[in-house]
């Protein structure tokens, strides 16, 4: 590959730094989240492979666009692939291309994702789900940026820069020798760690409050009681599970700000790891979470119409609207 020195555009400053992470959808409050970020501001204008761990729902993708767009080579495409959503027999065509008839189904010429990123990046997530053939080819042309397409003898070049994410811990698919050791170290160059959102609670208020406006247009507030409630709960999904329940949210309060009756139940009665409910609340206090998230839920699904909310619960709208003032969701 080619080597590139223009200088990149990246921002110098901490203040320009952390408008452009969070414009990216990267929000970091807490010492770890800042850590893995500076380290991408650090990898950014080097054009060498990145590769990014963390698990499902963390915003591996959000962090690889990031990396791209501060590198010299943001004048180019992002090319994304999951590696893990295409069957292993398709994934090195979809990687490498083929040749028309180069298999059954093959009926036309195709150009493969690493063409396609020539001049740019190639962003394959959960990279440790790849057949270890794909490996070997992949790792041919990372070393030399020479491949061919399925079908062909004719070699191809394609100067591109690699960042691979896994949800897997590759070193130890190393040892189990599910993953190339060769392969692991050409594309270990910077390591990102990207921590869950359950080892990072610092983040998860102002988390809240950037998803809020970007899913309002910035119109949308949030009670502290809710943040608080946001707070303890482990989020599971990480990242991309908080977003649903902003969006949600956001559903259910209709012109109200987001407090914490409009918020799911799992939500509003989860607490941090494996503490448990406070013995201060009643089966009662607990009965009425459920009851108050199933209705709020049953409104948002249906856009706010009692009548069909009402008929999924098995209640009357006359009925439904009485439940709702007494459980304090808006009438």
């Amino acid at each position: 590959m080619r080597d590139r020195s223009v200088v990149a555009p990246c921002v110098r400053s901490e203040d320009g730094f952390a408008r452009r992470t969070e414009a990216s959808g990267l929000v970091a409050v807490s010492a770890l989240m800042k850590k893995s970020l500076q380290m991408a501001r650090i990898a950014a204008p080097v054009d060498a492979p990145v590769l990014i761990q963390g698990e499902t729902g963390t915003g591996k993708e959000l962090l690889a666009r990031f990396i791209h767009d501060n590198s010299r080579r943001s004048d180019a495409g992002l090319v994304t692939h999951n590696c893990a959503a295409t069957p292993d027999g398709l994934l090195e065509s979809e990687l490498f291309g083929h040749k028309r008839g180069a298999f059954t189904g093959a009926w036309y010429e195709r150009k493969g994702l690493i063409e396609e990123a020539n001049g740019g990046t190639l962003f394959l997530d959960e990279m440790g789900d790849a057949s270890l053939g794909v490996q070997a080819r992949l790792l041919r042309v990372l070393q030399d940026g020479c491949f061919k397409r399925v079908g062909e003898n004719t070699s191809r070049r394609s100067d591109f820069r690699v960042i691979a994410a896994t949800n897997k811990d590759l070193g130890a698919c190393v040892d189990e020798g599910s993953f190339r050791k060769d392969l692991y170290f050409r594309l270990n160059v910077f390591h990102v760690y990207l921590p869950p959102l359950r080892e990072r609670p610092d983040d998860v208020m102002a988390l809240a409050r950037h998803l809020a406006a970007k899913h309002s247009n910035g119109s949308k507030e949030i009670s502290q009681e809710a943040l608080e409630s946001l707070s303890r709960y482990e989020w599971p999904g990480n990242v991309r599970e908080l977003e649903n329940e902003i969006i949600r949210s956001i559903a259910v309060a209709g012109d109200e700000p987001i407090e914490h009756n409009h918020l799911s139940a799992r939500v509003r009665i989860g607490r941090r790891g494996d503490e448990t409910l406070s013995s201060a609340v009643s089966l009662r206090d607990i009965a009425a979470h459920v009851e108050r998230g199933a209705v709020a839920e049953a409104l948002a699904r249906y856009g706010g119409n009692r009548t069909r909310a009402a008929r999924s619960l098995g209640l009357s709208r006359q009925g439904l609207t009485k439940k709702m003032r007494r459980l304090g969701l808006s009438i």
